[in-house]
């Protein structure tokens, strides 16, 4: 399965546009990780249990776009866009969308 961010995949010729596909999923913070990533916050540098939290979401996110686009029959996904908010106190959703296509 290819992911784009453009219009098209280079190089192919796109035959058919499925619709949106899309795949989320919502991360919570632990305790743990808050006291020391709130100590780090204070010292300053960068907070590597939330970075790593975030890319473990937008990899979920993408695998589930993914799934929900081979279910349609796709080849490929053009126009991916990733989004991310908090939902609840500590938690996070990332969602993955983009139109699902063949490929010739």
């Amino acid at each position: 399965m290819e992911f784009v961010t453009t219009e098209t995949v280079p190089g192919r010729e796109i035959t058919e546009s499925l619709g949106v596909a899309r795949g989320n999923t919502v991360k919570a913070r632990n305790v743990g990780r808050d006291i020391t990533q709130s100590i780090r916050n204070i010292t300053g540098g960068e907070l590597k249990a939330y970075s790593e939290l975030l890319t473990d979401a937008r990899d979920d996110a993408l695998d589930r776009m993914a799934e929900d686009a081979r279910s349609m029959g796709a080849d490929a996904v053009v126009n991916v866009r990733l989004e991310s908010s908090e939902i609840a106190n500590g938690g996070s959703e990332v969602i993955a969308y983009g139109t699902a296509v063949t490929l010739a």
